[in-house]
């Protein structure tokens, strides 16, 4: 399920706002400006919305739009009122905003449409990087033209991992993402996996997926698509 974070003080306008995402399919949690860090780095979201408050856009929250943005590579919408526009300035990461009050099929419709953009390199049932190529709708996977066997399991890490070129997963997010959140396995079962898959698509030639020390591993974002 798709998770949205946002970052807002609950009160009953943001419990509506919840109500609103949760009837659309989204997954949404909440969190305060101060505990928006956990929330992002121990099971990122897939889209973060931020509400602008009646004190409009401080120095503080344009900061940590931008770290979300930029470092955290995910889209991120603010939900700002009408009297606050003038704080959204041409230079901040947003990648859209919404007037409150909103109408809740705009909103959803927004939200979707994001999500869509930022999915990855997929294009017309295809997610293509140099010599690979994933067909989501066969479920196929071909590298430099050869069809590689692979795993339920070890086709949809590769599938979700490709969808979101260049964004650092931890191995608990992959667990939560591709396994679900009612796996209990522990943390190695992601390492055997993406051992196995790079065994199969790599070589000493060309490396897709990227272990980051400490942390977990991403897809290259570099990769034009060399084949059709």
């Amino acid at each position: 399920m798709t998770r949205i974070l946002v970052i807002a003080e609950e009160n009953k306008e943001t419990k509506e706002l919840a109500r609103v995402l949760s009837r659309a399919g989204f997954d949404v949690t909440f969190a305060s400006r101060a505990g928006a860090d956990v929330e992002l780095t121990g099971n990122p979201p897939d889209l973060v919305l931020v509400e602008v408050d009646g004190a409009g856009m401080s120095a503080s929250f344009g900061g940590l739009i931008q770290e979300i943005a930029e470092e955290a590579s995910l889209p991120v919408m603010a939900l700002i009122a009408r009297e606050r526009l003038g704080s959204l300035t041409p230079d901040l990461s947003l990648s859209d905003f919404i007037v409150s009050p909103y109408d809740a099929g705009e909103l959803v419709l927004r939200i979707k449409r994001l999500l869509r953009v930022g999915s990855g390199t997929e294009e017309g049932g295809f997610i293509k990087a140099g010599n690979l190529v994933i067909d989501t709708a066969k479920a196929e996977v071909m590298v430099s033209g050869h069809r590689v066997e692979l795993t339920y399991r070890e086709y949809e890490l590769l599938r979700f991992l490709a969808s979101n070129p260049g964004r650092v997963f931890t191995r608990e997010a992959l667990l939560n993402k591709v396994w679900g959140y009612d796996y209990y396995g522990g943390d190695r079962t992601v390492d055997v996996h993406i051992r196995r898959l790079r065994s199969k698509i790599e070589n000493d030639k060309i490396t897709f997926i990227e272990t980051v020390r400490n942390i977990g591993y991403r897809f290259r974002d570099d990769l034009k698509a060399t084949v059709p």
